[in-house]
């Protein structure tokens, strides 16, 4: 036992003692630690000379109203210009190029053969009234028994392509061929009425036989009439609306038989 001893006091000397941990440890300095004072002596009115750059400063109070918030967003110079862009384009109907007012007075162009024609709208390429057009007169052919959708927009696509060549060969500004199927589908108006009748009454006789020749008569006034004042096709007349009869004359002999 007495070696086990000796073993223990010799095992680690040291000049560690307890009692200077309240001294100095770990590096810290002598100096008073204000941390290390019992409760009821620290001096709780100094302020704390520590703080830590990771903690957030504290921010700034609100001096706005309550719901009435500040308003910090102002929108950019490119924002702006977009907002005020939409607001001056021009309607959706008329970027597609459909005017009411424009079809009525084609339309009334037509109706009236002897009404001189406004070259510069009836140069437009409006296709709506034109539609419009080909469709009713096909529902009044169907209201016949005669199902001829196919046989209308077939001879007018070919009648417009046969004008189209011969226009722009006979004037010396040119023509489009927008502008050629615009001026066949609003003629084809009095085509209509011609069908319609033949709901009710028989085309065949001596007065469908007229009817029929004085409808196409008036097409082909209206198409070359249009077509000249468009065109300033003056003294051809006749040399447009030959061509135009044969076209509408199709036409006449599908409502006839």
């Amino acid at each position: 036992m007495s070696g086990f001893d000796n073993f223990n006091t010799d095992f680690y000397q040291s000049s560690y003692s307890v009692d200077d941990q309240s001294q100095a440890g770990y590096g810290y300095s002598n100096t008073e630690n204000p941390y290390n004072k019992p409760y009821g002596q620290y001096d709780y009115s100094q302020p704390m000379a520590y703080s830590s750059p990771g903690v957030m400063q504290p921010q700034q109070p609100y001096t706005g109203q309550i719901f009435q918030p500040t308003q910090t967003y102002t929108p950019s110079p490119s924002q702006s210009m977009y907002s005020s862009s939409f607001d001056d384009e021009p309607p959706l109907l008329e970027e597609l190029g459909i005017n009411f007012d424009h079809i009525w007075q084609k339309t009334l162009t037509v109706l009236h053969p002897m009404k001189a024609a406004d070259g510069s709208i009836m140069n437009e390429t409006d296709l709506a009234g034109p539609m419009v057009f080909c469709l009713a007169f096909g529902a009044t052919l169907l209201l016949s028994g005669k199902i001829q959708f196919g046989y209308v927009y077939g001879i007018s696509a070919i009648g417009c392509l046969g004008m189209y060549c011969l226009l722009n060969l006979m004037s010396m500004t040119g023509v489009s061929f927008g502008c050629v199927a615009s001026v066949l589908g609003y003629c084809l108006l009095p085509m209509i009425l011609l069908s319609s009748f033949g709901v009710v009454f028989s085309l065949q006789g001596m007065m469908g036989i007229i009817l029929t020749a004085a409808i196409i008569g008036w097409c082909s006034f209206s198409a070359s009439k249009i077509f000249i004042s468009a065109l300033a096709m003056d003294g051809q007349q006749l040399l447009v609306a030959y061509p135009c009869a044969l076209l509408y004359g199709v036409f006449a002999l599908i409502s006839v038989f």
